[in-house]
């Protein structure tokens, strides 16, 4: 099987996620990303996805360059159990031009709670093409 080279990783991060406005979605389920539309990403209570902007990729990698800060959540938000990097700030993804870019699973899952504060430290959230 053929494999990118690290100037191709590089520039599809470069080209693909740095090029462009990308925002940091949260979910509390992994709901197949790939192809549906995924019903568990968090709503209400003060939710909003985020912009991330990612450092220079090196390696076929990268990271998030700034603390990510979500609004203060008004109600609870649930478990968080996966991310995804989304190219729309609103509307349903797949369902009105927001696409799923990348995802995974958090590294540790978190209860969001009403009054609770979802941050990314800077670096955090790592990003890779291979």
């Amino acid at each position: 099987m053929a494999a990118f080279s690290d100037y191709m990783e590089n520039k599809i991060i470069q080209d693909e996620l740095r090029a462009a406005n990308v925002y940091l979605a949260l979910f509390t389920a992994n709901t197949n990303l790939e192809i549906n539309a995924p019903t568990s990403e968090v709503s209400g209570g003060s939710y909003a996805r985020q912009l991330c902007a990612l450092d220079a990729a090196s390696g076929g990698a990268s990271a998030n360059t700034s603390l990510i800060t979500f609004p203060t959540a008004t109600a609870s938000w649930g478990t968080v159990t996966h991310w995804a990097l989304v190219d729309s700030l609103d509307g349903l993804i797949y369902g009105t031009n927001v696409n799923v870019l990348m995802h995974a699973a958090v590294n540790t899952s978190k209860l969001v709670d009403n009054g609770d504060t979802a941050k990314v430290t800077a670096g955090e959230l790592d990003v890779s093409v291979d």
